[in-house]
């Protein structure tokens, strides 16, 4: 493949982190190969449930487990909250 000298640097600098930014590998109990028995393992020793969640945990969306997290909601206004946020379209980027 040929490309310009500048697709060639915009590609290359999708890879370049910016400043401040740091790369973030997975070693130890995160690494491919034993991942779910480390993660298992790691649960055991925290003393969490090693259950799924209960279905209804799976079925809400972000903005209620925001909601539970933070006790404050997406969908009131921010400036006055009373009025309630409606989506009234979703921008796609653009191709460019």
């Amino acid at each position: 493949m040929t490309l310009t000298a500048e697709e060639f640097i915009r590609r290359f600098l999708l890879h370049v982190l910016p400043d401040g930014f740091q790369r973030i590998r997975y070693y130890g109990f995160l690494g491919n190969r034993y991942r779910e028995e480390k993660l298992a393992r790691c649960r055991q020793l925290l003393g969490m449930p090693t259950d799924a969640p209960p279905p209804s945990e799976a079925t809400k969306d972000y903005l209620d487990r925001y909601e539970e997290l933070t006790g404050s909601s997406l969908r009131e206004c921010p400036l006055c909250h009373q009025g309630r946020m409606v989506r009234i379209a979703v921008l796609l980027p653009s191709p460019n």
